[in-house]
């Protein structure tokens, strides 16, 4: 077995730290048991790029008890908990290729160790993995029949890979799964990104201006988040429903440009390059501090802010970069621009994470079973898959629903009765 990780001796730690993570995940724990028994993934070659957390680590078990041949790879240069992948090595025998810091060039030597797999399925979070194959080794695409892919980034990507006709295999959208989108982008995302800020700067929230870019459901979350810790939360929005809903929601809602003097913290999370840009550091106040929770650094203009400054940043504390404006001010950004919340803190809470990753192994199984009826395109998870993950967890809570009865079943299939 090839693999690439830290160092082995982590692997006590990130076993025990799996397992703390799977006591909040019962979902997956349910799937894993008929996986196990039912092998519904045997035989297939499955090339993951993930985020190397606990919880994606509770993931890859999964999927290999299903009986899938599976080699796992860092999504991002800083997600990777170096514990875990060792773990996954030594205590599962799963091939991993993740080190948190890595550089670019071994990032992507990594995501080549994952396509040398000849994989028959891509389990994607940014679609790295997804357009490296397109890109640069079109020999992986011989044994592909489909794949899945996690976060906003990455469908986005892929659905303009298949409306230019790019796309050369089906892919399912997990990230659009309402099990997936309404709580762990909100609740995950959010809580998550509050506890990277917080760990990296020791700030207090309360009282201080939080802009945050966007108003999609990860930024719905950090701006939920930001105001139950005492922020004043400003919206910046460019979708005019979106910015409507903020108001409504009770934030303040202005252009960047307006918000950047007053702001005290500044998280984007929209997927879209430059959200800010020099303009916007130009007028911060002295200390501002500036972070991303969107999946690639893309969102913060870091050249910009390194042209504009002088000498290079210093590392004041772990995780953050102070730059120096020419008038003497400090803009200090978190994680080197990437996803704060996995740069700084430990990502999504396992409670969501179990939704997500529920949706990723039935998709993969559904995959498995419906790939030579799918056309090279992106589809949405069946809703079927969406409402038995539901049932599920709601279930290991403890929570019942009523059930129709067949009279309000007719009436609601009925148009023959009025007021």
């Amino acid at each position: 077995m090839k693999y690439h990780v830290k160092d082995l001796d982590l692997a006590p730690s990130g076993r025990l730290r799996m397992e703390w993570a799977e006591r909040e995940m019962p979902v997956l724990r349910q799937i894993r048991e008929r996986f196990a028994a039912e092998q519904p993934l045997k035989g297939v070659r499955l090339s993951a790029c993930l985020h190397v957390t606990t919880e994606t680590g509770n993931l890859a078990r999964v999927l290999q008890a299903g009986g899938a041949d599976l080699v796992l790879v860092a999504s991002n240069p800083l997600s990777t908990q170096d514990d875990v992948a060792a773990a996954l090595v030594t205590y599962d025998e799963i091939p991993v290729y993740a080190i948190k810091g890595e550089d670019n060039e071994t990032y992507y030597e990594h995501i080549h160790a994952a396509l040398d797999h000849k994989p028959h399925m891509t389990m994607d979070d940014g679609a790295d993995l997804v357009g490296t194959m397109h890109k640069d080794r079109r020999d992986a695409l011989n044994a592909i029949i489909g794949g899945t892919e996690e976060t906003t980034t990455g469908v986005i990507r892929l659905r303009a890979m298949a409306k230019e006709g790019a796309l050369e295999y089906p892919i399912i959208a997990v990230n659009d799964a309402l099990t997936k989108h309404l709580f762990d982008n909100r609740y995950g995302t959010g809580q998550s990104t509050l506890d990277g800020i917080i760990r990296a700067t020791n700030v207090l929230i309360a009282g201080k201006n939080v802009v945050v870019g966007g108003y999609g459901w990860c930024s719905r979350g950090i701006a939920m988040r930001a105001k139950g810790l005492g922020g004043n939360v400003i919206v910046t929005e460019v979708d005019p429903l979106k910015a409507l809903e903020a108001v409504m929601d009770g934030f303040r809602v202005m252009p960047m440009l307006e918000a950047a003097p007053i702001g005290d913290i500044f998280v984007t999370s929209t997927g879209d390059i430059n959200v800010v840009d020099t303009q916007h550091f130009a007028v911060m106040k002295d200390g501002a501090i500036v972070c991303n929770s969107g999946h690639f650094n893309v969102e913060l203009n870091l050249p910009g802010l390194a042209g504009m400054s002088i000498g290079a940043p210093r590392r004041i504390r772990p995780f953050v970069e102070q730059y120096t404006l020419p008038d003497g001010r400090h803009i200090n950004v978190l994680g080197e621009g990437r996803l704060v919340n996995l740069a700084a803190a430990e990502g999504h809470p396992s409670a969501v994470m179990d939704m997500s990753f529920a949706n990723q192994a039935l998709c993969a199984e559904y995959m498995r079973i419906h790939a030579d009826e799918l056309e090279h395109t992106v589809y949405a998870v069946p809703e079927i898959i969406d409402q038995t993950i539901a049932r599920l967890k709601l279930a290991a809570m403890g929570v019942e629903i009523d059930a129709l009865t067949e009279a309000q079943k007719r009436y609601l299939d009925s148009w023959q009765e009025g007021t």
